[in-house]
């Protein structure tokens, strides 16, 4: 059933590559595309606060259907009205299914073609997904946008494997969309296939003919090179819908969101930047900062001169030292601010170059000026 209220709007198309500037109409409000989303996997985004968030100028967040159903359960998240509600963010939301989570759980699930079953890491209870259960916790949690449950293949796996995956997950996308009922949801499809791109190109083209929503670009940032993840990009976005959002999901550095966005990805999201933040590790627009480092002790001058956030506006690279120094909470609040906001003002500026038709000239210029190849 399709959502009634989600839309993408694409209002423009950069003329020197594939990336395009839109509008994601959402319940909790309009969101401009291409946009980095915060990742909130336990209906929170750690260190942070909503209204942090909504300070960052952010637009969706994400929370996790594996996480969320452990603790607190889906059914306490709906009696609270919704995750919104409970976590008291006025945005939009998105959920991912959990489909990373339960596979990555290597020693502890077993895969049939019903579902999955897999030991409850808190208590050690077996406990069972399937298609079916998954999109009643995603509708229960009540976020704009949910993804369907897919097999997320290792990597490496042999073709043979990968196939295989492929199409266990093109017949569960199609019972996700059976049993998906909120038309004040939207629900997304993922495309899998690993580095075979025939595989990645039919993914694509099923998920189409079944019809979703949105479409994402799953597989990728689980371990292969980045020669690897751009192909596996590369393949999936030449089947997928125009005019449908598509995500890239899991991805969180300056080079690969670029790379995504030069090839029409409109959303991506990652646990990076606020992770690294936790450890002092901070994206600036002169490249990367360890602000553990000794020289930032008697350092008076801001993080980022060039960053509006509140971080680089009211403390010094000196106190931010002295706060990662101490493990003081506030030092990783600061950070992590800092590292969303860099990303969200950095898809900011690349909206505009989008528009003006000039994306390549600033990514190029962005990563010269950041520096590290890693990009992040």
């Amino acid at each position: 059933m399709a959502s009634e209220n989600i839309e993408l709007e694409i209002l423009h198309q950069d003329k020197n590559s594939l990336a395009r500037y839109g509008i994601l109409h959402t319940p909790h409000g309009d969101v401009e595309l291409p946009m980095f989303m915060p990742v909130g996997t336990q209906a929170t985004v750690k260190c942070l606060t909503p209204k942090q968030i909504e300070e960052l100028k952010a637009g969706v967040i994400l929370a996790n259907t594996y996480h969320l159903a452990l603790r607190p359960g889906a059914d306490l998240v709906a009696e609270a009205g919704g995750v919104q509600k409970f976590m008291d963010y006025s945005g939009p939301m998105l959920t991912d299914s959990g489909g990373y989570q339960v596979f990555s759980l290597a020693q502890m699930r077993e895969i049939k073609e019903e579902g999955v079953t897999f030991k409850n890491p808190l208590n050690g209870d077996k406990i069972f997904f399937s298609p079916e259960s998954v999109m009643d916790l995603e509708e229960k949690i009540g976020a704009d946008i949910a993804m369907v449950f897919d097999e997320c293949a290792p990597y490496p796996s042999s073709r043979d494997y990968i196939e295989k995956s492929m199409r266990r997950t093109l017949r569960w996308a199609q019972r996700c969309k059976n049993a998906h009922t909120r038309k004040d949801q939207a629900l997304f499809g993922i495309v899998q296939g690993g580095d075979y791109e025939d595989l990645r190109e039919h993914c694509a083209e099923e998920l189409t003919k079944i019809g979703f929503d949105g479409y994402a670009i799953g597989g990728t940032s689980i371990g292969e090179p980045k020669d690897v993840e751009y192909r596996m990009v590369s393949y999936a976005v030449k089947k997928m819908p125009y005019d449908k959002p598509r995500y890239l999901m899991g991805v969180g550095s300056l080079d690969m969101i670029f790379d995504g966005i030069s090839k029409g990805v409109d959303m991506f999201d990652c646990v990076l930047p606020t992770r690294i933040a936790r450890h002092g590790t901070l994206m600036t627009s002169h490249g990367r900062v360890n602000i553990l480092n000794a020289k930032y002790e008697h350092d008076f001058t801001p993080l980022d001169e060039e960053c509006d956030c509140y971080a680089c506006t009211h403390f010094t690279k000196a106190y931010l030292h002295h706060l990662m120094k101490c493990d003081e909470e506030l030092g990783k609040t600061l950070c992590s601010i800092h590292n969303l906001r860099f990303l969200i003002s950095t898809m900011e500026k690349a909206r505009v170059a989008i528009k003006e038709d000039r994306f390549n000239e600033f990514a190029k210029e962005t990563m010269d000026k950041f520096g590290d190849k890693r990009g992040f």
